[in-house]
């Protein structure tokens, strides 16, 4: 039987979030084994037929209508006054959970989940049986970064950013609670890195590329949204130096479309896949990444050191704009809101290949290296806490755990 008890509060607006909750969920496996037991809950969704209508709705603008968000977000911080103190829509389905689960810690990595659902956790638990803590993944703070993300009485509040840590902090957070703690990308990903030639190789073996031409990543989140019909006719005309890879989500019709434009332009180098599970060795071997300002995307982008081309067709959600922020304001991104401005940049870099090399070194000047299991300790620390029990950690990377590929 589990020693200890976590649980994780999610919920599946956009990718990002479910990808840090399952993460963690691995990182706890490959640090303590059955020692940690890890309950993951889409808790708006599974808690509130509102809830449910609301993360809906929000996919749904995040698909069609990205410019939509600038008022759902404003609607969606009046939950910062309803759950100031407690949990209104959804409490009898968390109340159920905590009272048959009995987590030793409520970790939140969602901005709405955070304030009132700490404060119940106590009231049902008891304050010394339970630990509370949140990981947020923006980049930086201002306008669309949430109220919600904030609840004080937090035991532990993890940002991905100084920068965004110190906003937490203009709105209420206890600075003696908060740390930085980068990237919470799963294990395998810090197993999986490749050396220049093992990047050339992957090119060529695994996805039929050429081995040294520079290769655009034409990305999209897990729903599929993409303009990728509107991109991919910029780098045709530069096909005897650039390539593309390209994913397309859970949209198949536009996977089975992009397989027929391939056939249609045999001069154009690219490889096509749908939904990926190896975005971090697919990132490794490219150059650079057209991408929605999606904070898990980007961060693997910077781990990885794949310079970001933000795309801002039809709008930036507010959460998006933190994002797009950090990065444009090191001048380690560029943005393109149409074809056009895509085309021209595309057309500028080959022409002086110099301004994306000078992109490129802005660009890493914003990574840091990090200790990943330090953010997985501290988590299982105040579980360890609450539980008054202390349990043995393996090592990592785990013996004969350094390969570099798949």
């Amino acid at each position: 039987m589990s020693r200890i008890r976590i649980l994780v509060l999610t919920s599946s607006t956009g990718g990002g979030h479910d990808a840090r909750a399952q993460a963690f969920a691995e990182w706890c496996f490959q640090l303590y084994r059955h020692e940690v037991d890890v309950r993951i809950e889409q808790m708006l969704e599974e808690s509130s037929g509102f809830y449910r209508g609301g993360v809906n709705f929000y996919n749904w603008i995040q698909r069609r209508s990205p410019w939509l968000h600038k008022a759902f977000y404003t609607v969606v911080e009046g939950l910062s006054l309803i759950n100031r103190r407690t949990v209104t829509f959804g409490r009898l389905y968390y109340e159920r959970v905590l009272r048959a689960y009995r987590p030793h810690l409520v970790f939140s990595v969602h901005d709405c989940l955070n304030r009132g659902y700490f404060q119940l956790a106590r009231k049902l638990l008891g304050p010394r049986n339970v630990r509370c803590a949140t990981y947020c993944g923006e980049f930086s703070g201002g306008w669309g970064y949430s109220w919600n993300w904030v609840e004080p009485t937090v035991d532990l509040y993890f940002s991905r950013t100084a920068t965004a840590s110190d906003f937490a902090v203009k709105l209420g957070l206890p600075a003696g609670k908060a740390r930085v703690r980068g990237y919470l990308m799963a294990p395998h990903t810090y197993l999986e890195v490749f050396t220049p030639e093992e990047r050339r190789r992957y090119r060529v073996k695994k996805l039929n590329l050429k081995g040294d031409r520079f290769t655009v990543f034409l990305a999209t989140g897990a729903n599929g949204a993409n303009n990728h019909f509107e991109l991919l006719p910029a780098l045709v005309p530069h096909a005897d130096r650039v390539q593309a890879i390209v994913v397309c989500g859970r949209n198949h019709q536009a996977y089975n479309e992009l397989v027929h434009w391939r056939a249609q332009h045999p001069e154009f180098t690219c490889f096509i896949d749908s939904f990926s599970d190896v975005m971090h060795l697919l990132m490794q071997a490219s150059d650079t990444i057209v991408t929605r300002g999606g904070t898990t995307t980007c961060a693997k982008a910077l781990h990885f050191k794949c310079p970001i081309i933000f795309n801002a067709f039809a709008g930036i959600m507010p959460q998006e704009r933190l994002t797009v922020k950090f990065f444009r304001n090191g001048g380690a991104a560029e943005m393109v809101q149409n074809a056009a401005q895509f085309r021209a940049l595309i057309d500028r870099w080959m022409a002086d290949f110099s301004l994306y090399q000078r992109l490129h070194a802005n660009f890493l000047r914003l990574r840091y290296e990090e200790d990943p299991t330090v953010l997985i300790d501290e988590l299982v620390g105040l579980a360890q806490d609450a539980a008054g029990v202390k349990l043995t950690r393996l090592p990592f990377p785990p013996p004969n755990g350094n390969s570099r590929s798949p």
